[in-house]
């Protein structure tokens, strides 16, 4: 059940990147949904492999180039779903960006089960006592 609402969350991120950003278009949910199931996938299985080619390069930027990975692996996507258009790298970063933030937040209400509400941190555990 909880993948059923992370790729949820993740088409909902991708619907926000592309009404708030020039140069990425979705021509519908569903779409935005095949677009998810897509980048989940790059994800999954390219995305530890182009890690681990440009770790050096990732560890000079302290972490940023991942956001060129995950550009890269947005403009893949796009490629493959004929309703997610992307116009170039540009809007692929920006669109990457966007939608880690966006997919973090939403996913920040999400718990270890997949269920919507407050996470307990350890951190509000450690205000009780």
């Amino acid at each position: 059940m909880g993948i059923f609402i992370k790729w949820f969350v993740l088409t909902i991120a991708i619907i926000i990147a592309s009404y708030l950003l020039n140069g990425i278009r979705v021509t519908g949910f569903l779409s935005a949904l095949s677009a998810a199931a897509i980048l989940g996938i790059l994800n999954a299985f390219f995305r530890p492999i182009l890690i681990m080619l440009t770790l050096p390069l990732n560890i000079m930027t302290l972490g940023i180039f991942t956001f060129v990975i995950n550009a890269i692996l947005l403009l893949m996507a796009s490629g493959i779903i004929s309703g997610f258009e992307l116009d170039g790298f540009w809007p692929a970063l920006s669109g990457s960006l966007l939608i880690s933030i966006v997919s973090w937040v939403l996913n920040s209400f999400i718990d270890e089960h997949g269920k919507w509400g407050y996470k307990e941190t350890d951190n509000d555990s450690d205000r009780d006592n």
